[in-house]
């Protein structure tokens, strides 16, 4: 065989290689192994992560197929992989939640897919901009131009969670007008379930006197409204990175205020080697405030792929507000 040739079979070979990478049709399995099924008509729909997908699939139903992206790392850390790619290729909609967390990523994966036919939507985007809060600021001082981005941390808020459970219900009548119905009976009956989740946490906070506490990241805006609490200061301003000597410090300034110490410390599971948490603990202790105490609160952004299920999202934030409510006063 001339060189000619045997470059041409070299490409071939390589054109084969990276067709089963990243295009399921071409023989790959798929995310993890999962195709989708050859044999249902409904939508295909894919997620950014956990909270999303148990809105979607609830409304969902067995009238679309849907499935989430990101497991073991949540928003902030993921980054796409061919599997990702190729799970996209075949998708019909793409439910993120926008506001600066997930979109890049999703418009990444939807590039690399060649699927220009996926719709990608920004479910947080969709909010009214008075439902919007911004992240959290310790500056004294404002400019007149002072601006904070806004938290995109919306699911932790059932209020808001509802809300996005209404936009997924009008975007799959929308791509599946005949099983509307369907779509409308089940987001009414996921949308009675949030409800009763915000119900239990405004029950179990509602004789709480002291609602101060520090969060791990800057992501409780919605939760704090929700549940009219009252975040005080913010741990590390990137996920799993360390305060800064001089940001610890202003914590501190901060929590042992006399006319209001802040006691509860929020840490979060993904991020446990972190020791800044508990050292702000041991912090205040020498400082004086009486009993401050560490609770792991779980942003709901990373999931194990064998615990997600419809009722995930009710679970973990049942959690987080029964670990929280214990360690109030």
């Amino acid at each position: 065989m001339n060189r000619a040739l045997l470059l041409k079979a070299a490409g071939l070979v390589t054109a084969i290689a990276v067709c089963a990478v990243l295009v399921p049709g071409c023989g790959a399995p798929g995310r993890n192994g999962q195709n989708w099924p050859a044999d249902h008509a409904g939508p295909k729909v894919v997620v950014s992560f956990a909270p999303l997908y148990c809105f979607a699939a609830s409304v969902a139903g067995d009238d679309a197929v849907v499935k989430n992206v990101m497991t073991s790392k949540g928003p902030h850390d993921f980054d796409p992989t061919a599997d990702d790619i190729a799970l996209v290729s075949q998708a019909d909609l793409f439910f993120v939640v926008g506001l600066g967390l997930d979109e890049k990523k999703a418009e990444v994966m939807r590039s690399g897919s060649g699927n220009k036919n996926m719709k990608i939507i920004e479910l947080g985007e969709k909010l009214d901009k008075k439902d919007l809060c911004e992240g959290f600021c310790t500056h004294a001082d404002h400019d007149a131009d002072h601006k904070h981005n806004t938290d995109p941390h919306v699911w932790l808020s059932p209020t808001h969670a509802a809300k996005l459970v209404g936009f997924i219900r009008d975007e799959l009548k929308a791509k599946d007008p005949a099983h509307a119905a369907g779509y409308e009976s089940r987001a009414a009956a996921y949308i009675e379930k949030l409800n009763a989740v915000k119900a239990y946490g405004v029950e179990k906070f509602k004789d709480k006197q002291d609602k101060k506490l520090v969060s791990f990241h800057d992501s409780l805006a919605y939760f704090e409204e929700c549940f009219q609490l009252n975040v005080r200061g913010v741990l590390t301003k990137k996920p799993g990175q360390e305060p800064s000597d001089k940001e610890m410090k202003e914590l501190i300034r901060i929590c042992t205020r006399k006319t209001s110490p802040v006691r509860v410390i929020l840490t979060e599971p993904q991020y446990s080697t972190s020791s800044s948490g508990e050292t702000l603990r041991k912090d205040l202790v020498a400082s004086g405030v009486e009993d401050p105490v560490l609770v792991e609160f779980d942003p709901l952004e990373t999931v194990r792929p064998d615990e997600l299920a419809l009722d995930w999202y009710e679970k973990k934030m049942r959690d987080n507000i029964d670990r929280l409510a214990e360690k109030m006063k």
